[in-house]
């Protein structure tokens, strides 16, 4: 049987569980949010990223509810949540720093939230079990926030955060304070237990790994507007503007002029001579255009290889070794530097390339996005 694959945003019958409709959000004069429109889907683990000041952390904030929109509305659920505070509303949030209670156990931290609404004892026990077993903190219920790791300080805060069973969980740079062995290990964790409990995750982040990773959808975010919302694979193949591609990974940014050579076939004119791609998108002869290539897809040659669509001839200026990877900085004559990746699948026992090498870089007419100039 095929596997169902995860996409509600795809499905016209899909009601989103969270609706910005032309969200505005200033302070005096700063607009940290511009008109925007966003819908988010139940179930979903989506991301919000780009770098600071870029408005996310605002959006998170208005759908706690400790801001209210200048103007446009939020609905959750259906219902317009401005003015509902924020603990009537079915949205949790954990914060960066975690704000564990010092004094109390775990057990207790988890519980502190459930005290507050019920005095039902059994059913308060029964949860906080349920939340030790999801986090993998059973044998550390009795301990102090002081007596843990920070990884498992950040299961405790995400298990107090999911006792109360909200619609949507908030997470604000929550792995921000791990080492990156951990951060990793923790990525996969949060994805785990998303989809055990099946809520709505939506995660602020300036990390396009993490991001990445951990996302449905991912909306990337610049200067209180959304460039481009779509899944992780898309935003990094397929990426609708310079900004985004450029603010995803590695890549490498050509500037030119189009022309049309064929049926969704372009020339690029570039400094240093002329590059093809292939563009579903329509571009007119003469259009100031970007072609934005991944490094993994820029082969490096010692000898000018034959029959390829693309071929640039420039010296190594600087290599990066990353163990699995090796990156090669590729200066063309005009001074424009390409890079090109490449597998170290065999020990670097010598390098066939080297510092000063006069090489060719290549790659197909359909690696590279052409985007508007």
């Amino acid at each position: 049987m095929a596997e169902t694959v995860f996409a509600p945003w795809d499905d016209p019958n899909e009601t989103p569980l969270i609706r910005f409709r032309n969200v505005t959000k200033r302070f005096g004069d700063f607009t940290a949010i511009d008109d925007l429109t966003l819908d988010i889907f139940e179930r979903e683990f989506f991301a919000l990223l780009g770098p600071s000041g870029c408005g996310k952390t605002t959006m998170m904030r208005m759908l706690a509810g400790f801001e209210n929109p200048t103007d446009g509305s939020i609905e959750l659920a259906g219902q317009d949540i401005a003015g509902v505070p924020p603990n009537k509303r079915a949205v949790n949030m954990m914060f960066q720093s975690y704000a564990l209670f010092p004094h109390l156990s775990i057990w207790d931290n988890i519980a502190f939230g459930l005290r507050r609404e019920s005095s039902d004892k059994a059913a308060i026990a029964a949860r906080v079990e349920e939340m030790l077993k999801l986090t993998r903190l059973e044998k550390f219920a009795r301990r102090k926030p002081h007596q843990i790791s920070g990884g498992q300080r950040q299961r405790v805060a995400l298990a107090r955060s999911l006792a109360k069973a909200p619609k949507l969980l908030l997470l604000d740079e929550p792995l921000g304070a791990l080492d990156a062995k951990l951060r990793e290990a923790t990525q996969f964790e949060l994805m785990d237990i998303q989809e055990k409990t099946g809520t709505t995750f939506v995660i602020v982040t300036h990390d396009q790994e993490e991001a990445m990773t951990v996302a449905s959808r991912i909306a990337v975010m610049d200067e209180g507007r959304v460039m481009q919302v779509a899944t992780p694979d898309r935003i990094y193949e397929a990426p609708e503007s310079v900004y985004v591609a450029d603010f995803i990974g590695d890549v490498n940014i050509l500037a030119g002029t189009v022309k049309a050579t064929g049926d969704q076939t372009y020339a690029l004119g570039i400094e240093n001579g002329t590059v093809t791609a292939v563009s579903e998108r329509p571009f007119s002869d003469g259009q100031n255009a970007h072609l934005a290539v991944r490094p993994e897809k820029v082969a490096i040659h010692t000898t000018a290889p034959e029959g390829t669509d693309n071929l640039l001839q420039g010296k190594v200026l600087d290599i990066a070794y990353l163990g699995n990877l090796s990156t090669y900085h590729v200066e063309l004559p005009g001074g424009q530097i390409i890079k090109a990746q490449t597998a170290n699948t065999r020990r670097l026992s010598r390098r066939d390339i080297t510092w000063e090498d006069h090489v060719w870089v290549s790659w197909t007419k359909t690696a590279g996005v052409l985007l508007d100039g």
